[in-house]
């Protein structure tokens, strides 16, 4: 594996980051941080829950989609972003090995452990495949991406979502500049749908999202010394017509003063103050090409399911 992030760079990222978001108006914290090994096990549960459709409704397009996708492609390095277990991956990784083109596969996550696991296991099940897996951060490391001929990128899960508007154009430019003209973008994209489906997926019956978005506070006062009370903000998940985005939110029962060794901080919140955690931006397929185009983009292809719940965009670079 190729490690472009330590402990130290990691310690100083969620140091800036907890600063700067608990001292803005209003108040926020990034969704990266929800992932340590509680948080991530409790998402994998939340794919599993009745309610959260988007990680089966992408798995139903791509199996469907994977075989056009190889061909159109003909792919010899297949990159993956913020890979996790590469679970749903296997599905172009099965369709690009059987159409013979494919040499190698990069999945670049920020969690070493969650890596290492996902290449020793692809190792396993696809042994003349080569693997390397690369820990960094796809906010800041596309340069260090490898050179190869033919390769696509792949940003799957919605996680395109969870960034703003002028994040996502800063993305799709690191993104288009880290390719070749005629290379490949696939992007998994939740679409606009009714809110009557949208909130019930970060907001379930079990409370296993609500467990999880209180986990962000769980590990600033692991890793920064804070004393946080998680039970005592409540889990908020909302639908912005304006903005076409979910939104997330804990909030403060009663006042509290949040006192944060690790950064010689004191945050005060208000009785009902809330702290955005986490944006998951729904798409338009007018929207996202142009977005697409934006960066330097030609959409070719897109898919969805029967409902249009959820599309696969497969973008070429100019």
């Amino acid at each position: 594996m190729i490690n472009l992030i330590d402990d130290d760079d990691i310690a100083r990222a969620l140091r800036s980051d907890v600063r700067t978001g608990l001292t803005a108006a209003p108040k926020w914290l990034p969704p990266k941080w929800f992932y340590d090994a509680r948080g991530s096990a409790l998402f994998e549960e939340i794919t599993r829950l009745p309610e959260y459709y988007p990680t089966r409704t992408e798995r139903a397009v791509l199996t469907e989609a994977a075989p056009a996708i190889a061909r159109i492609t003909e792919a010899k390095t297949l990159v993956e972003l913020g890979s996790g277990s590469s679970e749903k991956t296997r599905l172009l990784l099965d369709a690009m090995l059987g159409r013979g083109t494919l040499g190698s596969f990069v999945p670049l996550d920020v969690s070493a452990s969650a890596l290492s696991a996902a290449v020793d296991s692809l190792g396993v099940s696809y042994p003349g495949l080569t693997v390397t897996g690369i820990v960094g951060d796809f906010a800041r490391h596309l340069g260090h991406l490898p050179d190869g001929d033919n390769r696509v990128i792949a940003f799957l899960g919605g996680t395109i979502g969870n960034l703003t508007p002028a994040d996502r154009a800063t993305f799709l430019a690191s993104v288009r500049q880290a390719l070749r003209p005629g290379e490949w973008l696939l992007l998994g994209a939740d679409l606009v749908k009714d809110p009557a489906v949208l909130v019930p997926a970060y907001d379930d019956a079990a409370g296993v999202t609500a467990a999880f978005n209180r986990n962000v506070l769980a590990v600033v006062n692991r890793e920064l010394g804070a004393d946080f009370d998680p039970p005592a903000f409540a889990h908020v998940a909302l639908w912005n017509p304006e903005q076409e985005w979910i939104e997330m939110r804990l909030r403060a029962g009663t006042a509290q003063r949040v006192r944060i060794p690790g950064l010689d901080l004191t945050v005060e919140f208000a009785a009902g103050e809330e702290l955005r955690t986490e944006i998951s931006a729904k798409f338009r397929q007018a929207g996202l090409t142009a977005e697409l185009a934006a960066a330097g983009f030609e959409l070719s292809h897109w898919w969805t399911d029967p409902r249009e719940w959820f599309g696969v965009v497969l973008a070429q670079a100019r």
